[in-house]
């Protein structure tokens, strides 16, 4: 089962996103598991680019519209879950 984490690099957070840090974490981090796991579920042979698209929708999806806007994950990270899902049905 693949269960990504997502940590923000508190250098490039503002100083309230700082103190919010810890729990902005953890709404991404699930957001992202329960993408990570939606898409897994419904997968049926998309490439990496389209399971790597999808987790972004399903994720965004899942937050707050403010939070969800905001939300720009590392492309090659995503891509690294992307992967993950296609080679585990292979």
């Amino acid at each position: 089962m693949i269960n990504p984490r997502v940590t923000l690099d508190a250098d490039t957070l503002s100083p309230a996103a700082q103190k919010l840090q810890k729990p902005l974490e953890q709404q991404l981090t699930s957001a992202l598991q329960h993408a990570t796991h939606t898409v897994d579920d419904n997968y049926t042979g998309e490439s990496v680019q389209e399971v790597a698209e999808e987790l972004l929708v399903e994720t965004r999806d899942s937050l707050h519209p403010d939070i969800a806007a905001g939300f720009q994950p590392d492309g090659a990270q995503l891509h690294a879950v992307a992967t993950a899902i296609v080679d585990e049905h292979r």
